[in-house]
């Protein structure tokens, strides 16, 4: 969702400062980018998953020597 507001503030933003060559089509070519842009950003770019943690309590290790 804050991909989608970033990306439509830059649109808003390209369009208050009156670009001459900023034409309609280009506009929607930008949006589409923009929009595409931040979508891969933030399913690709950003994990919202971590590694796993390890387990809390471990097995006690028995060490046995080989001498008899």
């Amino acid at each position: 969702m804050a991909a989608a507001s970033a990306a439509s503030g830059f649109r808003t933003w390209l369009q208050t400062h009156h670009f001459g060559w900023l034409t309609p089509e280009r506009m929607r070519k930008l949006t589409l980018g923009a929009m595409c842009a931040a979508g891969l950003v933030c399913t690709v770019g950003v994990s919202g998953s971590s590694a796993p943690a390890a387990p809390a309590h471990h097995a006690p290790t028995i060490h046995r020597s080989t001498e008899r």
